[in-house]
């Protein structure tokens, strides 16, 4: 019996109650997401998975390959089981189990609610895999055209996945990035008429050859979000740099494991460069009432960070015009800034204070490699888990970051 299938009951006392938001999961794409939602003569046009040598892939426009092998970008078994990265000897999650393999409730509603259930966890954040995590694969799809529809195929059945988990399920929307007027039609599409909750966005689009995000380019994009009151994610891969950091960035000697176990600490660190030029930037003055949001790179290097800033920015003149900048990293990030720890200990445990109680949100990557599933870290349930690390806050603390945080930020009805 797993740790999960043996929690007790830990909502009570000072946790009586307590609705635990989890704010980093996946929802893997089901092989008709796409063609059940379009004309018969669009269905060879739009993502759809086809079969040949045996092996299922994704294609598009006409058997343009998107993915090859169409895996489920899950590591859950359907006995529950996690499938370890050398049982499976894929540096791509998308190229691993298949969806025939892998448990139902990385796909289906009725079954996540049961794994959530399970879990005590009572809403979830959701994210996409085939799209890249910031919609990043969409944006190279040379028909702009279709590469939008195929957006906004995606969001239809995203908003009819959140309905039908009664509002417990929110993923978030993706967003044509590639082209800002329609990006500025769907986030008003899906924000007033979907009630979607959140965009997750390209975290460097100049990797594509577009401006990067404190370019004027973008204001439309953030003035809808602003007036929606829409928060911008970034989960890490959501460039091709932050991939680079994964599959380029560990030495070619090292063995294949071990380039793996680098490349996941580097893609998750490369949210050091997307935190340290987000902080630096004008953005955050120009767009006062923003937030944005940190996803699956933990917490425990920020503070690092945020006194590297500061004490850089100090070796410069205070009063020097080319700063211009009235707060300081920490001010900003306490005002703008969310970010989402998971297995760690010892990060929250140092860092919570620096960050701010109000800036910090709880996660389990379900049903990724590195998911606080079928247990937590090393051996509680993922919920007993983020208890015990927040433990010496106190309860009000933990209600904040396992909960209250992250119903703020994407209003959810709690």
């Amino acid at each position: 019996m797993t740790a999960v299938q043996e929690r007790k009951d830990i909502f009570t006392g000072p946790f009586a109650g307590l609705k635990v938001v989890d704010s980093d999961t996946h929802i893997t794409e089901w092989h008709d997401l796409w063609t059940s939602r379009v004309p018969a003569g669009m269905r060879e046009k739009v993502p759809h998975v086809v079969v040949e040598d045996g092996v299922q892939m994704w294609v598009f426009n006409d058997n343009q390959i998107l993915h090859r092998p169409a895996g489920a970008s899950a590591v859950i078994r359907k006995d529950g089981t996690k499938q370890k990265y050398w049982e499976s000897q894929a540096w791509d999650i998308q190229s691993g189990l298949s969806i025939d393999e892998v448990a139902v409730g990385a796909y289906d509603v009725k079954a996540r609610l049961e794994t959530m259930d399970q879990m005590g966890i009572w809403a979830q954040i959701a994210y996409p895999n085939l799209a890249g995590f910031g919609a990043n694969r969409f944006a190279k799809i040379e028909d702009k055209a279709l590469s939008v529809e195929i957006v906004k195929i995606y969001n239809d059945a995203a908003a009819q996945f959140q309905a039908e988990s009664d509002n417990r399920i929110f993923p978030m929307m993706l967003v044509p990035y590639w082209d800002v007027p329609a990006s500025v039609a769907e986030i008003e599409r899906c924000g007033r008429d979907l009630g979607l909750r959140g965009i997750t966005m390209c975290s460097e689009p100049q990797a594509g050859g577009l401006p990067d995000l404190p370019s004027e380019h973008w204001n439309p994009i953030w003035e809808v979000c602003t007036d929606l009151e829409i928060p911008i994610n970034f989960h890490v891969g959501a460039s091709d740099y932050g991939m680079d950091a994964f599959f380029k960035g560990a030495w070619e000697s090292n063995s294949e494991y071990r380039r793996y176990v680098v490349g996941c600490t580097l893609l998750e660190l490369h949210n050091a460069r997307v935190l340290s030029n987000l902080l630096i930037s004008d953005l955050l003055e120009r767009w006062d009432k923003l937030k944005w949001v940190l996803v699956e790179s933990g917490i425990g290097w920020i503070p690092y960070v945020l006194e590297r800033l500061e004490y850089q920015l100090l070796e410069n003149s205070p009063d020097d015009p080319a700063l211009g900048m009235p707060e300081s990293p920490t001010e900003r990030l306490r005002k703008h800034v969310y970010n989402c720890f998971w297995f760690e200990e010892l990060g929250p445990s140092t860092a919570l204070e620096r960050i701010g109680f109000d800036n910090v949100l709880f996660e389990t990557d379900y049903p990724h490699p590195t998911c606080l599933y079928p247990s937590g870290y090393p051996d509680t349930s993922a919920v007993e888990h983020g208890m015990k690390v927040l433990e010496p806050w106190g309860p009000e603390v933990t209600r904040k970051v396992l909960s209250e945080n992250a119903a703020k930020l994407y209003r959810l009805p709690i």
